[in-house]
């Protein structure tokens, strides 16, 4: 079977339109899944929340895990006291590009047993 000149310039321009629209898209954001840039704003908003953590010192920066998606930051772990969670959620808050802040710290309870 031969193939003409015209006909594999066609194909290839038609491969090339094809890779050129599945790259396109595959940048763009869904509401499950973030576009190329949200994924870098998202990743120096939890960059910027951490250093935060760690400069305040109520904060125990290592009890508190940050998350953020698209703007949103979602925070989790143990904290000791309920003035630890209030500080976090506070501080989360007042970074730049922060859209909201979702607080799922939860705080340590202690029980009054002994160790055996």
């Amino acid at each position: 079977m031969k193939i003409s000149l015209r006909t594999l310039a066609s194909l290839a321009a038609l491969s090339g339109g094809i890779a050129f629209t599945s790259l396109q898209t595959g940048c763009s954001a869904t509401p499950t899944r973030q576009s190329t840039g949200e994924m870098v704003d998202d990743a120096t908003i939890t960059t910027k929340v951490k250093a935060a953590f760690v400069k305040d010192p109520i904060v125990k920066a290592l009890d508190v895990g940050v998350d953020t998606f698209k703007g949103t930051v979602q925070l989790n772990g143990f904290v000791e006291t309920a003035e630890q969670k209030a500080q976090a959620e506070r501080i989360a808050a007042s970074i730049s590009g922060v859209q909201s802040v979702r607080n799922n710290i939860s705080l340590k309870t202690t029980t009054g047993t002994n160790a055996r």
